[in-house]
């Protein structure tokens, strides 16, 4: 058994890289230039996932966390390293995601479901519990996790090796000001498929919110018709792209409910 240790960034694929379009896998990208503080992750061709352990005895639940960026590059620090510290803070082992950008979808989405099975695979190693792994993604990350949990395509990329034997499914996921999700009104992208099987959602988006509203709403609309679990809040005013960063609106605590939300996921006192 490979015993992982804090801050290790573990690679998801130790050979070919599937759909990979690169003329070799080399990689593991560079950060944008910027004065406002974000550190913008682009040009990734190598996924991986850096773990985040919790202290304790163990076994943990653990949240694969997802940044957003446009699918053009991954706001590392505040949707991404910083969340891993949150949920570090309420009982949690996390696992940042590094999936391919830019203009990578679909392998956004194999690196996404192949990160869910390297943890269950690797569960021991990371003195995880396989059957209390969620997902939290923002933005396009949020769009990535809703892909994990009801993409019709569930198998995005032909299997290679054992890992692959493991579900590539979150237990219970969070989106956060999604985007991509609905081109109408209370109607989810055909990509979609909302049944039975579909994890159970927390949903969170500010009216005035630029990517739109309604991503959250028809999410959370689907999951009431199928009759899965789902919490939503909107709040009036907050915009996007604002992780747990303190911008004077209410939208800004919602780390507090979140918080309740997956500790009460993962059976947590």
């Amino acid at each position: 058994m490979t015993k992982y240790t804090r801050y290790q960034e573990i690679f998801l694929w130790e050979k070919e890289v599937p759909l990979s379009t690169a003329a070799e896998t080399k990689s593991s990208g560079h950060f944008m230039p910027g004065n406002d503080g974000i550190e913008r992750l682009t040009d990734v061709d190598r996924p991986s996932i850096t773990f985040y352990p919790v202290s304790g005895k163990g076994p943990h639940p653990a949240v694969l966390v997802a940044p957003g960026g446009g699918y053009q590059f991954l706001a590392w620090n505040h949707e991404g390293c910083d969340i891993a510290g949150f949920f570090n803070a309420i009982g949690f082992s996390a696992f940042v995601l590094k999936y391919r950008v830019p203009d990578c979808r679909k392998m956004a989405h194999a690196d996404a479901v192949r990160a869910l099975r390297l943890i269950r695979a690797e569960a021991a190693g990371f003195n995880v519990d396989p059957a209390r792994l969620g997902m939290l993604g923002f933005s396009a990350g949020a769009h990535l996790t809703a892909t994990a949990a009801s993409s019709v395509d569930a198998q995005p990329y032909a299997p290679q090796d054992e890992i692959d034997r493991f579900c590539g499914k979150p237990d219970f996921t969070a989106l956060i000001y999604p985007a991509y999700l609905t081109e109408n009104p209370l109607a989810l992208k055909d990509e979609f498929k909302i049944d039975d099987s579909t994890p159970p959602a927390f949903l969170l988006q500010a009216e005035n919110d630029p990517i739109q509203v309604e991503n959250a709403l028809a999410y959370f609309y689907a999951m009431k018709q199928a009759g899965r679990p789902a919490e939503l809040h909107c709040y009036a005013d907050g915009g996007h792209g604002y992780g747990l960063l303190r911008t004077g609106n209410a939208v800004s605590g919602w780390g507090n409910l979140a918080a309740r939300w997956f500790r009460e996921m993962a059976h947590l006192q």
